[in-house]
């Protein structure tokens, strides 16, 4: 994984102490709160409900054992004991003190984090596949062109106030397992049908919040080494005619809209023309020296099988359940990607506690060549491991409530934090997915049920991702009363959609019977190995409109 140089590490250093400056400003009252506003979101930090937030970037969700071990010792001497990792694969802190934030970065700065650009208008964290560098499937590994966008992208001096946050995401597979199609920018890197070459397929104008919409290609074939240069035109074009007069209305997508693809792919194009690529394209010897950092482990030379592996699963049906829903194909033979489930019934969702990150990055000593990564689904993975140590490893697990086997499955839910903390939030998300993971808490109906993603939003920005989830929840205030949406047919994947309103906002006591119900009808109109989504594709949303429509006519019978 990457390391710092002593640029890296003199620009974070310098911003620590600028920032223990501005905080000292704010608590002597030099700042008053707006005029603090600017410097702490550049900063990562925001002014929820009940305290400061703090969000720590963790590039493409890369994590080291000695990073893991820092994230654990600020979660206990400065928050409540815990961290709450997001779908943007970063991780936040809920309760740090105003004037204990510069120590909070001193210590992030020593293991080279920070919270630069996960807040405020500018390129956000660049997000990529979890399974980076070890997906069995992938073209090349997308962790080096995540980290030359970082690199680029870092306190840009034209990029950072453009109209609206901004953000990018890398895989190289054909699999999107980053949902690149509803970020500002998606890349994918693929391989000429021609030459072969390796090179980018661009997507444009995705997003979430109160007008979702997917990307669409802007670049069918980019040569890697134009990458910058056409991302900055993008970029240029959007901080050119971006609008700023409505902060509704100013990602990118809405742009994309209002002039129409066409019309915005001709502007890009047009400013990529008149752009000097060679002083903005980055310098090949960079491009190799930063890929270096992701050379692959050393990794022993194993049979495909593990006769271990496969004994503990013919004798452990506990074990054989993990490993159905936990493990992930390796690139290379006798390995797997673990997955590791934040997702314990009945509690919240991405959530870990101190002792927990500390198990963690124990095991990825261990087992995982030190390396962890964290998904957009909330989750983490241990990306190294071997067959014949998966058995070893999933006991330390159980030994610290990790070993949740419900990945992909319908208690495996994203959840943004809602209204117990987040001051945009029109009602709660986390009671919500706990209550319907403990509604569907059995293993074995959960995998009878078999993969289907449920997301969960407190609010219209939709930081739970609710537009894409095969099952989608929205919690909205409505006449004083916490009221949710459910939205039904979205999907995150190569095959994104955005779900569609099933009928009128139900209370959230109602929400895990909504749920059952179509649940029900899937698994009575499933034809063999048919997923949830498939289902819906199949046979339309009317059967599941009928369904939810029952609840809500017994919801107001029960009213009346």
């Amino acid at each position: 994984m990457y390391r710092y140089d002593e640029f890296d590490e003199l620009l974070v250093r310098e911003r620590v102490e600028q920032f223990r400056d501005q905080v000292q400003r704010r608590l002597d009252g030099s700042l008053t709160e707006d005029e603090f506003k600017l410097l702490r979101q550049m900063n990562g930090v925001y002014l929820q409900l009940h305290a400061y937030m703090l969000r720590v970037a963790i590039p493409y969700g890369t994590l080291s054992s000695r990073q893991m071990r820092q994230l654990a010792l600020i979660a206990e001497r400065h928050d409540r004991g815990y961290g709450h990792f997001t779908t943007r694969q970063n991780i936040q802190y809920n309760w740090p003190k105003l004037r204990e934030l510069p120590d909070i970065f001193e210590l992030l700065a020593d293991v080279e984090m920070h919270g630069i650009q996960t807040s405020g208008n500018c390129i956000r964290n660049i997000s990529a596949d979890h399974l980076a560098g070890v997906a069995a499937d992938e073209v090349e590994d997308p962790r080096p062109t995540a980290e030359l966008l970082r690199q680029w992208s870092t306190l840009h001096p034209e990029f950072s106030f453009l109209p609206r946050k901004f953000k990018i995401a890398v895989i190289a597979t054909a699999e999107d397992r980053a949902a690149i199609k509803v970020h500002d920018i998606g890349i994918r890197i693929l391989r000429h049908p021609e030459t072969g070459e390796a090179g980018y397929q661009i997507l444009v104008g995705g997003g979430m919040g109160r007008t979702p919409m997917i990307g669409k290609v802007i670049r069918d074939f980019l040569p890697k080494q134009d990458l910058l240069a056409f991302v900055e035109a993008v970029l240029r074009v959007y901080n050119l005619e971006g609008r700023r007069d409505n902060p509704y209305k100013a990602r990118v997508k809405i742009l994309v809209h209002e002039l129409g693809f066409d019309a915005f792919k001709a502007r890009v194009e047009e400013e990529y023309a008149k752009l000097d690529g060679p002083t903005i394209n980055a310098d090949p010897v960079e491009v190799e020296r930063i890929a270096a950092y992701f050379a692959p482990p050393a990794y022993e030379a194993l049979p495909a099988t593990s006769e271990s592996f496969e004994r503990h699963k013919q004798e452990d049906p506990a074990f054989a359940a993990f490993a159905e829903t936990n493990l992930g194909a390796h690139r290379m033979p006798g390995y797997t990607a673990l997955t590791i489930s934040l997702k314990p019934i009945g509690k919240p969702t991405g959530d870990a506690s101190a002792d927990q990150m500390r198990v963690v990055a124990d095991l990825a000593d261990r087992f995982s060549f030190s390396e962890i990564r964290v998904t957009h689904y909330q989750n983490l993975v241990l990306p190294y491991v071997k067959l014949d140590d998966v058995y070893a490893l999933w006991q330390e697990l159980k030994a610290a409530d990790l070993a949740i086997a419900n990945v992909g499955l319908i208690t495996d839910i994203i959840s943004c934090p809602g209204l117990d903390y987040c001051k945009l939030a029109t009602a709660r998300s986390i009671p919500i997915a706990e209550a319907i993971a403990v509604r569907f808490a059995d293993e074995e109906r959960q995998r009878l049920i078999g993969e289907l993603g449920i997301k969960i939003s407190g609010c219209i920005n939709a930081c739970g991702h609710h537009h894409v989830g095969n099952i989608g929840i929205l919690g909205l205030e409505k006449g004083g009363v916490e009221n949710y949406q459910v939205t039904l047919g979205g999907d995150a994947t190569e095959n994104a959609s955005l779900g569609e309103r099933l009928g009128p906002g139900i209370d959230g006591d109602k929400v895990p019977d909504a749920i059952e119900k179509l649940v029900d009808v899937y698994l009575a109109q499933r034809q063999e190995n048919e997923t949830f989504i498939e289902v819906v594709r199949r046979i339309g949303h009317d059967p599941f409109k009928a369904a939810f429509n029952e609840v809500v006519e017994g919801a107001a019978r029960a009213a009346a």
